[in-house]
């Protein structure tokens, strides 16, 4: 400022009203015309310096807001329409919720295998996991086709109750009755 009595953040203070006005009539958001007045407010003082005394503060202040209302509207523009997410009813999502859930059974299922004895947890991995036959395991591990098969009945047990799966529970209807 050049030997001016009143600075330029004082006549800012006091210019703000007719600036919020006028961002408002520019892009009809009240929200929009904070953040306009707040960005000319801070490149006004950014730039003070650029003030020249005698001339029109208002008409300075003005032609601020309206380039960066321009400067807003191009960028609008090139960016393409935006939306808030929060808005958006329609859009599927995953809460994370399950993701969690899921990861957290693995995980206890991934415990439950690594606590079986030795000669379950092979049995379990070769027949569930690399898809051997029961008797391309039991040639594998050199043992007979039955005990492949009650190895296999009691790894899976075992990892059922480990892991709080109730095996019995839905999976066949009662004794005795017909569905």
């Amino acid at each position: 400022m050049k030997g001016d009595d009143v600075s330029v953040s004082d006549r800012l203070i006091a210019f703000l009203p007719n600036l919020r006005r006028f961002a408002i009539s520019l892009c009809r958001s009240r929200d929009l015309a904070d953040d306009l007045v707040q960005a000319a407010c801070e490149r006004a003082l950014a730039s003070q310096d650029r003030f020249e005394s005698g001339t029109r503060f208002d008409a300075w202040m003005f032609r601020i807001l309206r380039n960066l209302w321009i400067d807003h509207i191009r960028r609008t523009k090139t960016a393409g329409p935006r939306e808030d997410i929060d808005d958006r009813q329609d859009i599927v999502g995953s809460s994370g919720e399950r993701d969690v859930e899921a990861r957290m059974t693995l995980k206890s299922v991934a415990v439950a295998i690594d606590e079986l004895v030795d000669e379950q947890r092979e049995v379990l991995l070769l027949v569930c996991v690399e898809d051997l036959s029961y008797k391309e395991a039991a040639e594998v591990l050199g043992i007979p086709i039955g005990t492949v098969m009650s190895r296999l009945a009691r790894a899976r047990k075992n990892l059922a109750e480990a892991a709080g799966i109730n095996p019995a529970a839905d999976r066949s209807p009662e004794k005795g009755g017909k569905t």
